[in-house]
């Protein structure tokens, strides 16, 4: 699927009700932390939704994923922060929503590792360097491997290519 705003991503959403719970939390008059521990923990979860959208604006797939790697460190110094939270005696009443936003923080480094694979593995650029003769070539490689992969399932089963093809999991 093709997002055309960072507002659609799954993983942009994700980390939005990340920052909404952390603020919820640390805006809790009954959680009692420090100006530095709140503050530290406010920006690094708003760093992960803020980095996603920087790099979906960017335009070319290199600075994205830079950007989605500063993101999934944002998420991790997050968790990090919420576990050394989570162990606080004083904050023994909300040893759960911590746990939540645990979760919420992991759930956007996983989400944000598979993009990253993906992309690391594309041979697109980014829309700043597509043009017509491009998005033409791409289109041209998919048709060319779709045929590929029709011409190989029609081949008997065993014949060398279709297995070597089945191996390396084409078909």
């Amino acid at each position: 699927m093709t997002y055309k705003r960072f507002e659609d991503l799954p993983v942009w959403q994700t980390a939005m009700r990340l920052a909404h719970g952390v603020y919820d939390l640390t805006e809790n008059p009954e959680c009692k932390i420090s100006f530095s521990l709140r503050d530290q923990i406010e920006r690094s979860s708003m760093s992960v939704s803020d980095n996603v959208a920087e790099g979906f604006e960017r335009g070319t797939t290199n600075e994205l994923l830079a950007f989605l790697y500063i993101a999934r460190g944002s998420a991790g110094e997050t968790r990090s922060k919420l576990g050394f939270m989570e162990m606080r005696p004083r904050l023994a009443d909300f040893k759960s929503q911590i746990s939540n936003l645990k979760s919420l923080a992991e759930s956007c480094g996983r989400q944000l590792r598979g993009w990253a694979d993906a992309l690391q593995n594309s041979p697109i650029q980014g829309q700043r360097h597509l043009t017509d003769k491009s998005r033409q070539a791409d289109d041209q490689r998919k048709r060319a491997a779709a045929l590929q992969k029709n011409l190989l399932r029609k081949l008997p089963p065993g014949h060398p290519l279709r297995k070597d093809a089945e191996e390396r999991g084409r078909i």
